[in-house]
């Protein structure tokens, strides 16, 4: 039963992608998929700057048939595959043409769990079925194929449950996989929950 409220535009339009990464914690992100709902609360995301941020695949104003999609307006999701295996879910923030994202890195899952067992081949629940970007997005049955899909649709959407999450329970570090980034790969742009053991681990 879905009783959150879909955040709507105007939440993924503002200008600031790294506080678009900190609040989205605690939200609920959904995707209903073959006709199955699966789903979970947000416990870790990283921000990508358009504008001075060599981490980002727009960076110096990158335009390629993989990015064209990171200039358009906030609220559609970017999925690039990493590693030949996984698929990488994205948010697009900001304005048309400022090329922002914000990385959902990990899921606690709450809703689907025996579709997301089945995606991942997992007898049993375990922290990794979405504890990191590659694995959720499989959990959560999300592909390429799923690039540009518009966030206030019913694919695949965020909503507000109505959880305020308290600055002194987020923790606040360097993004992760990125040292090719120079000093921005130590910018501290990642955000996870305190003590929630459904956040990914460092390799």
């Amino acid at each position: 039963m879905i009783t959150g409220e879909k955040l709507p535009l105007s939440f993924y339009t503002r200008p600031n992608v790294v506080q678009v990464a900190q609040d989205l914690l605690g939200k609920y992100l959904f995707t209903n998929i073959g006709g199955m709902l699966t789903g979970g609360r947000i416990v870790e995301t990283e921000a990508y700057s358009g504008e001075n941020d060599r981490a980002c695949h727009a960076h110096l104003n990158r335009r390629t048939q993989r990015t064209e999609i990171m200039y358009q307006q906030g609220g559609v999701a970017y999925v690039y595959l990493v590693y030949g295996i996984y698929h990488l879910f994205n948010i697009i923030t900001n304005v048309e043409g400022k090329a922002d994202a914000v990385l959902i890195r990990a899921i606690e899952p709450t809703h689907g769990l025996e579709e997301m067992q089945l995606r991942r081949n997992m007898p049993v629940v375990k922290p990794n079925l979405t504890a990191g970007p590659g694995v959720m997005s499989i959990a959560l049955g999300i592909s390429k194929k799923h690039y540009g899909t518009n966030l206030t649709g019913d694919i695949i959407w965020v909503e507000d449950r109505g959880e305020q999450v308290p600055p002194e329970k987020i923790s606040i570090g360097p993004r992760i996989g990125i040292d090719y980034a120079g000093d921005d790969a130590l910018l501290p742009w990642r955000f996870w929950l305190k003590e929630n053991k459904w956040v990914s681990r460092k390799k």
